[in-house]
Formats: C-alpha cells, structure tokens, sequence
C-alpha cells in the first residue's frame, strides 16, 4: 500500500516577483572532442617541493615561469593575492597562454576561470568596460549552500493523467502525474502538478532514474541512472549512481556553484512567455545584452546577505587577459578601479611587446603636434605595471621545442622518424616552435599520400619548399623592394 499521496499545490512552481534570480539556465553537455593547440597541457609540472621538473604533466621548459606560477598558486589558495595581478612578459611563442590555461588545470574545474583576448573589448554592440565587466564576473565564483525539502529516489513511475481541456473542445490536458519514488528504506507515490511534469520531461526523466524534486518550487533534478540498470547494455554513457539512502521526504544541502555573470544573465534576460509572440520576440532580440550597473549593485547586495548569512561562499577565479597591450587608457582606468573592488578575482595579464605606445594616447600632445603618444614598457600604464607581479618567459632551447615536438605527435596520432623529428627541431630553433609544430599535420598528409606509415626527412624538407615561414617571407618581400628600385 503506497503513501499518502504528497499536494500538488506544495510542488508547483512559485515565482516571484521582484526577487533577484540565484539560478542560472542550465550549463550545455556538448563534449568538445578536437585536438586543440594546447590539448597537451594538464598542469604546471611542479614536484612536492615547488620546483619544476624538466618534463611533466605536458610542460617543457620555462622553470623559472613555472616555479614563479607556482608560488602564486600557493598565494592563490590561501586566498591573499586578490587584486595584484601577475604579468606573463616574453616574445611570441614562449608559452605565456600555455602556462595560463596550466594555472587554470591546476586551480580544478570547480574554481572560475576565464579567458579573454584585449582586442575582444572593441565591440558595436555594448561598452568596453561592460565586455571588461562581464569578464571581470565570470571569473567570481559562488557556492550557494541550501538546505531544502526534497523528495528524494529512483522513480519506479511515471505516469501522465489526461483530461478534456477546458478551453476547447479539441485535444487533451495533463490534469496531473503520477510519479513514485523508491529509496532503500521505503517508497512513495506523489500526485504532482502539470507544471512538474514539464520540468520532469526537460530532465529527459524515465523509469529507473534517480533524481529528486524540491518541495516548495517544483523543480526537479536528474541525479543519475539506479546502479541497479547497469548490467543492462555491455557499452552506454550514462553515470550510475546508488539508490538513495533514508525516507522518499527529507531535508537535504544541495550546492550548486554559480558566477556572478550567471546570475546578471538570468536577471538581465527573464524568460518570457511560451506564446509565439513572446518566442518570436526572444529570437528576433539576439544580440548581447548590457547590464547595468543598478542591476548588479542590487545583485551584490543579495550576494552579500548571502555570504554574512552563511548560505553562500565567494569563489574568486582567474580572469587571464592575453594580448594586454591591445586595450586602451579608457580600459586600463577601469581594470585599476576593478582591480581595488572587494569582489575581485586573481588577474593574470600577457603581452609580447617591449617599449611600445599606451593605445588612447596617439593625439596627447599639443594641438597641432605630432604626437606619438606616451610610451611605457609592454604597454601598459606605470601605475598598473606597478601593480603588477612581472614573470618573464624565455625562448626555448633546441632540445626543449624537440620533445614539445615529439609530444604533439603523439597527442594528434602522427609517427615522425628520428632524422624527421631532428630537422624540425632545427626548423623550430631557425624560425619558431609554432612554425615547426605547424607543419606536423601537413607532413603526416604527405607521407601518407605517399603510402608510407612514418613522416620522413625528405616530407619535412618538401613541405619547406610548399610553406614559408615569416623570416624567410620577409626576405623575399625585401629582394622585391630592392628590384624594383634597380629598376
């Protein structure tokens, strides 16, 4: 005989107006499966004691740049390096990106991370500092920690009630669902709202899943398969877990982690209505949508009685700013002030340039001069430079760019001999890694055009024939300059 069937009415949604949305749209599941250029890199390739190996965890070379890293990820962890941030400094090539994305494996999944590129702040659509801005909340996290009714199980039912509908004549209703949950020390049948039953079915929620729906708003959450299916198919992509323990009805920490960007998009852009003049209107929108600054003080001060309260945690990520010298003085004044915010994450910034012009700057002069504007070292204002931890990176040795180019064949599945792998290295010390590591994928099609298993010597040297590297295209564009002024 089952259980008291629970009220409809203490499962349906209740919306609210006025309050401010701590639940984002629900991440995407796509799996990115292509190789990428950094794919290689897993961690920093530090040892128990702080220093860097020669050869872990995909990183080759840069000792010093890693060590320094290190030492800030301890800063990190600790959390007492908010609001100094960290500049990577060296020529192109030398692996600035590639220890930024090494600190972010190392930091875990569950800490913000957030990458960007300087000239990504030029946009039609909204301001700089709001493309800063959004950045700047992407890389705080929050662990919201909440203690709800839930009814918690495998569902051993699932069925739908239909009743005429009131409005027509023509078709059926949902009325209600049927729905019973089973945990090891009992079971229960609940008679839901229809409401429910939408969110049941955007779950993709069948016979034999695990999820659990909370009491007072009705939403419903897929935990998982029963382990007790999963002898059913030899070969499936689905994540078993154990039947629940305790009653069906309990009291249950639920932690969900969140950005701060997250929760300005769900107030920002509150879903409409489900008529087609609302989904029409949503699809002819588009476009980014700018938040204001009223609406994110009104989001902090929600974050903040949260975090006095106990009920959330503040998260501060990693906000890595590659290319810095491509942002203007209008962009640099707002990462000084952002920068000083109590709700700032770790900053780590990159530039390949020497003594170079401050964008923004070029018309500082007098009227009527022709001012170069000011210059400053990587392009970057002195009071923000001050600010700032420097790491230099170093280019790298020849024996270092033939293991980076030993370990990139392995990762895209291409058999490279020893003769071929010695010749770009030398191709690599001569021009650049990026240019050697360029030329993996082509010569892999080469020898396999060829009929051969195992990139040769003779591939590499005909695809120096076929593709030219930026020295060498620079030196032919200088022979043409110099024939045409003999002629």
């Amino acid at each position: 005989m089952s259980a008291p069937a629970a009220s409809s009415s203490s499962l349906a949604p209740q919306p609210q107006a006025g309050v401010i949305i701590t639940q984002p749209p629900p991440p995407s599941t796509l799996r990115e499966s292509r190789i990428a250029t950094h794919s290689h890199i897993k961690g920093l390739g530090l040892a128990d004691d702080g220093t860097a190996m020669d050869f872990s965890q995909g990183f080759v070379g840069q000792k010093m740049a890693r060590e320094a890293l290190g030492l800030h990820l301890s800063l990190l962890k600790l959390g007492r390096h908010s609001g100094r941030p960290l500049l990577l400094v060296g020529p192109p090539g030398t692996g600035k990106t590639a220890l930024a994305l090494a600190l972010s494996q190392e930091l875990g999944s569950k800490v913000p991370f957030c990458a960007m590129v300087g000239s990504e702040v030029y946009s039609g659509e909204v301001k700089k500092t709001e493309v800063l801005g959004s950045c700047f909340r992407r890389a705080i996290g929050l662990r919201i920690k909440e203690t709800k009714e839930v009814y918690e199980g495998e569902v051993t039912e699932l069925t739908p009630s239909e009743a005429e509908n009131p409005l027509s004549g023509y078709g059926k209703t949902i009325s209600h669902v049927i729905v019973g949950l089973k945990t090891v020390k009992g079971t229960k049948q609940l008679r839901l709202d229809p409401s429910v039953y939408e969110a049941i079915q955007k779950e993709r929620v069948v016979v034999g899943d695990v999820i659990y729906i909370e009491a007072n708003t009705g939403a419903v959450k897929r935990v998982g398969r029963s382990d007790a299916y999963a002898s059913e198919y030899d070969l499936e992509a689905e994540e078993y877990v154990p039947l629940p323990k305790g009653d069906v009805h309990k009291r249950k920490e639920l932690v969900q982690d969140v950005t701060l960007h997250d929760l300005d998009m769900a107030n920002a852009r509150p879903q409409g209505g489900q008529d087609i003049m609302s989904v029409m209107g949503q699809l002819v929108k588009g476009g980014r949508t700018e938040v204001t600054d009223k609406l994110r003080r009104e989001i902090n001060k929600v974050v903040d009685r949260y975090i006095e309260q106990g009920v959330a945690e503040l998260v501060p990520g990693v906000l890595f700013i590659d290319e810095v010298h491509m942002l203007d003085m209008e962009c640099f004044t707002y990462l000084n002030r952002a920068l000083e915010s109590p709700m700032s994450p770790y900053v780590v910034l990159a530039s390949n340039r020497g003594i170079s012009t401050i964008r923004g700057t070029e018309y500082d002069g007098p009227a009527g001069s022709s001012s170069t504007g000011i210059r400053s070292p990587h392009g970057l204002p002195i009071d923000l430079l001050d600010r700032c931890m420097i790491v230099k990176t170093a280019l790298y040795s020849r024996d270092e760019i033939r293991k980076v180019v030993e370990m990139r064949c392995k990762v895209e599945g291409i058999v490279v001999g020893s003769e071929a792998l010695d010749r770009l290295a030398d191709e690599g010390e001569k021009t650049s890694l990026r240019f050697a590591l360029q030329l993996l994928s082509p010569a892999g099609i080469l020898a396999r055009g060829k009929g051969k298993i195992e990139v040769g010597v003779e591939d590499v040297d005909e695809l120096g024939e076929l593709f030219l590297d930026a020295k060498r295209s620079t030196g032919v564009l200088r022979d043409l300059e110099s024939s045409e002024k003999v002629y």
